[in-house]
């Protein structure tokens, strides 16, 4: 039987997911009714606001208090926590002042994490670059098993080769970028240099195989895989004439979000892609120059469907 101590700290953590109802605490807990109230009671002298609703609907809350309670992590959320931290702690949050309470936040956790949850941050921490937060993305997110992404740093540090479905590879490296994530990989079916959306994956196990180091396809390999998703990483790719000088518009946009190639001095060809086609003509109408769209036809006809609606939209000025 458990001590009261562990079950309060156990009633806290479900309290802490979402309002449960009674009877489905007792269960959990493994209690009766009558030592649920109980511990309900000795949570409210301990100064935690918890809530009871009556009704079909009804059940137990924890509100909002006076002061922090402890917040109670599973492994994988502590893995994503301490994992999230280490990316924003390189000062790219964009708010102001933000840097020293994270890195305080960061050191609590490191000093709490048990030692095998320690290496796994630690692995992860040691084989994954984080792509640039200038270039935006409004696609939606790609959620991904902590599991999956500790498995393969484990390969990536051990130069073990990964199995996934079909795919079997040799990985090198994961790139973080705009809350995807990304391996960048030699495909030994193919003999060719991968970004792979690890998303994507089916379930990924390790290989009985080691491998030496190969040459890598770019010394910067988050400018690699950015080039990568630019070019055939969407669902939906585009070739567009921008009439400005490439160095203009590489300025512009960053040369990561798309492949630009020189045409002549006063224009170039932007090969760039999304998921949707929305997205990309947002990006479009962010360059603020003339472009026109070679390819897709789809986004040629989105695009004059969105100039009709800014023009009828638009005033006329009366003669």
């Amino acid at each position: 039987m458990t001590s009261t101590t562990t079950r309060l700290l156990r009633l806290l953590s479900l309290l802490q997911e979402h309002p449960y109802c009674g009877r489905e605490l007792a269960e959990r807990l493994d209690v009766t009714g009558r030592t649920l109230r109980q511990d309900i009671a000795r949570l409210r002298e301990l100064g935690y606001p918890v809530h009871a609703e009556r009704g079909p609907i009804g059940g137990y809350r924890l509100g909002q208090g006076t002061t922090m309670p402890p917040l109670l992590l599973d492994d994988d959320e502590a893995v994503a926590v301490a994992v999230a931290m280490d990316q924003a702690a390189d000062g790219s949050t964009g708010i102001a002042g933000i840097q020293d309470n994270l890195e305080r936040a960061h050191a609590k956790l490191a000093r709490i994490l048990p030692k095998r949850l320690q290496r796994k941050v630690t692995a992860l921490r040691s084989v994954t670059d984080v792509g640039p937060a200038v270039t935006g993305s409004c696609e939606p997110d790609a959620p991904i098993p902590a599991e999956t992404l500790a498995t393969l740093a484990a390969a990536i540090r051990a130069t073990t080769t990964v199995h996934a479905g079909d795919l079997e590879c040799e990985p090198y490296r994961l790139i973080s970028w705009q809350r995807r994530w990304y391996l960048v990989a030699y495909k030994l079916e193919t003999h060719s240099w991968r970004a792979i959306p690890v998303a994507g994956l089916p379930a990924v196990v390790l290989g009985d195989r080691h491998f030496a180091a190969r040459p890598l396809p770019d010394e910067d390999l988050v400018a690699f895989v950015l080039r990568e998703i630019a070019s055939i990483g969407w669902l939906v790719h585009a070739r567009v004439t921008v009439l400005a000088p490439a160095e203009t518009v590489i300025a512009r946009i960053n040369p990561t979000v798309g492949v630009v190639e020189p045409l002549d001095d006063n224009s170039c060809l932007l090969l760039t892609g999304a998921d949707r086609l929305e997205t990309i003509a947002i990006y479009l109408s962010m360059l603020m120059m003339d472009f026109r769209v070679d390819d897709p036809p789809e986004l040629v006809a989105h695009i004059r469907t969105l100039a009709r609606r800014y023009t009828e939209a638009t005033p006329q000025s009366s003669s």
